[in-house]
């Protein structure tokens, strides 16, 4: 009907294929999305909930800038999957194993150590934040996040990716809106002269060597760790099979920009509401015990919003660590159970479809668990709380992250991908930037630490 229409003008034929085009751009971006939305699931969680929430807490917002430029050094690292894969047709795992011998076992080693500790704290936190529903709140923390860990490994194993896919673009959406929806309410409600003043004189100042236990655990998840760069390449392969569609480079690019966009401004949004609700009482908001921790977190919300702020705070705060749960506990072994495959075939391209290897992910999903358990006992027999579990995890996070960053700069301006698709001026300017960024704080914190420069 529409070709009849337009076949015999020429202006009219013209913006008939303007129309095809636009049709089949938003057909395809709709089939394309979804690796980076699993992206900024897996992001959203503990540095958002925890840490962005507590810079706001402490120093209102000072610590608004930093945010954004460490998310800004680490955007050329965490794209880089996603380029590579859409520009090589093979994961960024392989381009890792073709570009240097070292670079695959040192991704393996990190993975399986951070692996099981970040499952654990995340999975850790979900099952703290349960307390909060009335018809969990009877229950010990350690039997919900057990539970919290059971249910993630049971939809994956189930469900696979298809099922991991819905889930996190609906907790994604939620946590989004319902955050956005809390910040407008505190905004309309106003807010104190000293809150303001903060974005330039924050009292007490977080530009202090002694904060460094603060806020390198901060830059260390924010928006996520560096080696996250390899999750997107993974994922594009499990979404173009379920969506029957191969991406071009320009919608998988944009389909992670969403993604990451998504995490920035949702960093802001925690940050807001932290300054708003908490401001100069962080420390107590991270005292005590981790049922401490979800106990004022949501005391405290509910104390400055209302009552009715809880039916947001709640949701909000567990949408967002049972996202990073799932999406981190089919990550991890992912990223593994890939790089086993790797070493065994010798670079032979992998197979993500096939029976074998298919098996092989569900073998290490239910490794995870199960290794994340013995981690949460033993956090449990020890005594160590919500903040040293989950900040010990992030800093982890930091302190690899330059070794990361290298690889991944290393392999998307190497030889295997095409050259007008490698980085340009600009993008490789800023991962130098990010390098020294990483690194230095990295050796200021070692410094700082061990040294006990500043203290």
């Amino acid at each position: 009907m529409l070709c009849e229409l337009f076949k015999e003008d020429s202006i009219d034929q013209y913006a008939f294929n303007a129309y095809i085009t636009m049709k089949i751009s938003i057909r395809g971006f709709r089939k394309t999305i979804g690796p980076g939305i699993l992206f900024a699931g897996a992001c959203i969680g503990g540095s958002h909930l925890m840490s962005s929430t507590t810079a706001g807490a402490k120093f209102g917002f000072a610590l608004v800038g930093l945010i954004l430029l460490t998310n800004l050094m680490k955007y050329p690292f965490l794209l880089v999957g996603t380029r590579f894969t859409a520009s090589t047709g093979i994961s960024l795992l392989e381009g890792f194993q073709a570009r240097n011998n070292l670079y695959l076992p040192l991704y393996l080693i990190v993975s399986l150590i951070t692996g099981t500790f970040t499952i654990a704290a995340v999975s850790f936190v979900s099952g703290l934040l349960l307390t909060n529903i009335p018809i969990f709140s009877g229950y010990p923390p350690m039997d919900l996040s057990i539970g919290v860990l059971v249910v993630s490994g049971l939809i994956l194993l189930v469900g696979q990716y298809k099922a991991l896919d819905r889930i996190s673009k609906i907790l994604v959406s939620l946590l989004t809106l319902l955050t956005f929806f809390a910040v407008l309410s505190l905004i309309n409600g106003g807010a104190e002269e000293r809150l303001y003043s903060s974005w330039i004189d924050s009292n007490p100042s977080p530009w202090k060597l002694s904060n460094l236990s603060f806020l390198i655990p901060l830059m260390g998840w924010m928006p996520g760790p560096v080696e996250l760069c390899v999750w997107p390449s993974l994922w594009m392969f499990s979404s173009s099979k379920n969506n029957n569609y191969i991406p071009t480079l320009a919608e998988s690019e944009m389909d992670f920009n969403l993604g990451y966009l998504i995490t920035v401004i949702t960093a802001i949004f925690f940050v807001t509401l932290g300054a708003f609700t908490m401001y100069e009482s962080g420390d107590a908001m991270l005292s005590g015990s981790g049922v401490s921790f979800a106990q004022n977190l949501i005391r405290i919300y509910t104390e400055s919003m209302g009552n009715w702020a809880r039916w947001i705070i709640v949701p909000a705060s567990f949408a967002a660590m049972f996202s990073t749960t799932l999406t981190c506990l089919d990550a991890y072994p992912r990223s593994i159970s890939a790089i086993q495959v790797l070493l065994r075939k010798k670079r032979e391209k992998i197979n993500f479809s096939s029976a074998s290897e298919q098996s092989l992910l569900q073998k290490w999903i239910v490794v995870h668990v199960f290794v994340a358990l013995a981690a949460l006992l033993i956090a449990r027999s020890g005594g160590i709380g919500v903040k040293d579990f989950v900040f010990a995890a992030m800093t982890g996070s930091f302190l690899t992250a330059p070794l990361f960053a290298w690889m991944a700069m290393d392999t998307i301006n190497s030889s295997l991908v095409p050259a007008k698709h490698q980085y340009g001026l600009f993008m490789r300017f800023l991962c130098w930037m990010g390098l020294i960024f990483l690194g230095g704080f990295s050796l200021l914190f070692v410094a700082n630490a061990f040294f006990g420069l500043g203290v």
